[in-house]
């Protein structure tokens, strides 16, 4: 098995999915180079961490002085936990509701696109709905009528409505994935981040045979 880490699993996405601007650097001032405007995310960049969350691996700085800061503790991070550091992903920051949307290689069913509210919470609420590949923008919005926090998407206290319509696309566009890469195992974006206007791909890992 073959683990893709966010900047090659996202190159291999960008053919299917918008995927949030972002660069791959080995000092802070590269970052700062490429920050247009803040606030950007930060993530450490390793093989050995995949999960960014479990090795506090996702920073947001508001400035270049704290994109430089919490640039030099992620490196520490690294080091103190013998991470082999591939680099920092500096990512543009993008405004909306997280949503996850995967793939899995079923031993009955094959692959199976996977559709939920995102964020860090999507292990501990569950709130996913399954197809087997490929499927119809009417599966897909089915799929989004399943979740029991579809409300999130649909304008929640006062928020607009996400783009309904973009989101479905997205979820058929995973769908077709497999048909090309029938060797992608696991298949994670997350999150997917969806708004009125946009929805483009935050984070991704992919393992592969």
């Amino acid at each position: 098995m073959k683990a893709l880490t966010e900047p090659k699993a996202e190159e291999l996405l960008s053919k299917y999915l918008p995927i949030a601007k972002s660069i791959l650097v080995k000092k802070p001032e590269d970052g700062q180079k490429f920050a247009k405007q803040y606030p950007v995310m930060l993530k450490l960049i390793s093989p050995q961490a995949l999960h960014k969350t479990e090795v506090n691996g996702i920073r947001k700085a508001d400035s270049a002085e704290e994109l430089e800061a919490e640039f030099n503790d992620l490196v520490s991070v690294a080091k103190k936990k013998k991470l082999k550091l591939e680099g920092i992903l500096v990512q543009e920051h993008v405004e909306g509701v997280e949503t996850i949307i995967g793939l899995k290689n079923d031993p009955t069913f094959g692959h199976v696109v996977v559709f939920g509210i995102g964020g860090v919470f999507v292990e501990l609420l569950k709130d996913v709905s399954f197809r087997v590949c490929p499927i119809t923008e009417k599966d897909a919005e089915s799929m989004i009528e399943e979740l029991k926090a579809k409300e999130l998407l649909f304008g929640f206290r006062g928020s607009k409505p996400v783009n309904l319509k973009i989101l479905k696309n997205a979820i058929v566009a995973v769908s077709k994935i497999p048909e090309k890469y029938p060797q992608i195992q696991e298949l994670d974006i997350n999150p997917f981040m969806i708004n009125d206007k946009a929805g483009k791909v935050a984070d991704a890992r992919i393992i592969m045979n």
